[in-house]
């Protein structure tokens, strides 16, 4: 022990006996202690002091020296993901029942949030669309799948369109439009909700196929190399969706 000290017996007990007899142990613990990058509690320690050194320490002194010098493990919090569930008192029947073509804009939008993800990495958008048209409404892109983004969307979308007494706002039953929020802005704005029914993505098949197209033209034909990269062209060919390119005239209802 003197030679992993670097000090000579007779200094040794000169100081043990003047100061603290539980220094030069905590000499042994602080070094596996700093060994550790800071991480290691009394029980690594103690078999560290037996690994090392073949030191037999009873894991209750290094627990007791390591809190009277103040050695304290520096562990990284694990932050829990917060988990959301959608309010089941909010969820509403579904009014388009399949019948997704209208004779006039603002009488049903339909809304959905899918992934854009690039190399591991990944964003989410929103769209709300006039199924009149096919037309975005409003759109916003997001690093997090939360309320927040279908919100935002939803207020842009009352700032574009400004007549939208009477409109059904058609989605699947996701937490952020069984959200009591969600619930307020709709209703204060004359907009009735609807919902597919769980479980049935057949039910919001213009959404679908939109998030099929996006996809098939975006990403499968650029050379992206990131994920910046990536929303940027998007958010241009979300431009050129809503302004040149040409809507399929395909009737989307379904049979039951």
């Amino acid at each position: 022990m003197f030679d992993v000290l670097d000090i000579s017996k007779s200094n040794y007990y000169k100081y043990r006996n003047t100061l603290d007899k539980d220094y030069s142990d905590y000499l042994l613990i602080k070094e596996i202690f700093d060994e550790s990058k800071g991480t290691y509690g009394y029980r690594r320690i103690e078999e560290g002091l037996l690994l090392k050194w073949g030191l037999v320490m009873n894991h209750k002194k290094v627990q007791r020296i390591m809190k009277k010098y103040d050695i304290k493990p520096k562990y990284t919090r694990k932050i829990k993901s917060q988990t959301y569930k959608r309010i089941e008192e909010n969820v509403r029947p579904n009014l388009v029942n399949r019948k997704f073509n209208t004779d006039a804009p603002n009488k049903i939008w339909t809304t959905d949030i899918t992934y854009l993800i690039l190399n591991g990495k990944r964003a989410y958008l929103s769209t709300i669309l006039d199924l009149y048209d096919r037309k975005i409404v409003a759109y916003k892109i997001s690093n997090r799948n939360n309320l927040n983004i279908v919100i935002d969307t939803l207020n842009e979308a009352l700032k574009v369109r400004k007549d939208v007494n009477g409109v059904i706002l058609h989605s699947d039953q996701g937490f952020q439009y069984t959200s009591f929020q969600y619930k307020e802005i709709c209703e204060s704005n004359g907009i009735t909700i609807s919902m597919s029914r769980k479980g049935t993505p057949i039910d919001d098949s213009p959404m679908e196929s939109f998030h099929g197209i996006l996809k098939k033209e975006t990403l499968y034909n650029n050379d992206i190399t990131n994920l910046d990269q990536y929303i940027d062209i998007v958010k241009d060919w979300l431009l050129f969706y809503n302004t040149i390119r040409l809507k399929s005239n395909k009737k989307y209802e379904t049979t039951n």
